[in-house]
This record gives C-alpha cells, structure tokens and sequence, in this order.
C-alpha cells in the first residue's frame, strides 16, 4: 500500500482558514463530497458521531478524523494544512494545524485499520511534519506528503 493509492493531489487543500473544529470538520467533508458523489452532510454526521467517541487529535498539531461510510466506493483520504491551529481536543491538549481525513467503505472494517494505520506512521514522522508545515500551496503540500522516504 501506497499513500498515493489513497489520496490526490486534489483531495490537499493548504492554508485552511477555519475557527474550530466543527469548520474544519464541514469543509473537509464537502470537500471529500466532491470527490466521492456522497452527500457532504452524510459524511459530516459520520465524523462527527466517530469524534463523539473521543478526539481524532492524536497530539504534535495532527488530527486524524476517520470513519467507515456506506456508499463508498473506495477509501478516500484528504489533508489540510491549517492558515492558524485550532483547538481540538487533542490528546496532548496542544492546539492542531495538520488534519487528515480518511474515510473508507463500511464493507471493508480491516482495510480501514490498515490505511489508518499507514496515514498515521506517516504523520508522525517529525521530518515529514516539518515538511507539510513549510509547504506554501497544495500543490507542494501533496507532494511532500506522498513523497517516500
């Protein structure tokens, strides 16, 4: 599995300006309906209710919101660098600025974990943060991200 696989270079959008959690949450969300046919307020709800079950924030400024959705026909990821940090909820109580959203066909429990898994390897890497961070436009932003190692 590759990160190319799951995400395009028009599922980045870089310098997001957005108040809270909930905004980013709606223009990542029309944004993944514009890619895959699917209502944007379904997808909203479905992150929404996973968010409810805890903060997506896994700390280091990401957020990592993630759910299965019917009607999808492949898994979907986006990414956005935020013009300001937000607060999150996030596990270190640190304000957040990197999100990715990952979402996967209900059919496929196993495939979900596994992409998650991938995104979040990724993400963590101090040297690839850096480089998402110093991206000036999404073009760069894609690049860098699914850029290996």
């Amino acid at each position: 599995m590759k990160l190319a696989d799951f995400i395009t270079a028009d599922s980045v959008l870089a310098d997001v300006d957005a108040a809270s959690k909930l905004e980013v949450l709606q223009l990542m969300s029309a944004r993944a309906s514009e890619l895959s046919g699917l209502a944007a307020d379904a997808i909203l709800g479905a992150l929404q209710k996973r968010e409810s079950l805890g903060s997506t924030g896994i700390g280091q400024g990401i957020a990592i919101p993630h759910t299965r959705i019917g009607g999808l026909a492949k898994p979907i990821g986006l990414l956005a660098k935020l013009k300001n940090p937000i607060d999150f909820e996030s596990i270190d109580d640190m304000p957040i600025d990197v999100v990715f959203v990952l979402l996967t066909p209900d059919e496929e429990p196993n495939k979900h974990l596994g992409v998650l898994a991938l995104f979040a390897r990724k993400l963590r890497s101090p040297r690839v943060l850096d480089a998402i961070r110093a991206a000036n436009d999404a073009p760069s932003l894609y690049a860098r991200f699914v850029a290996e190692p």
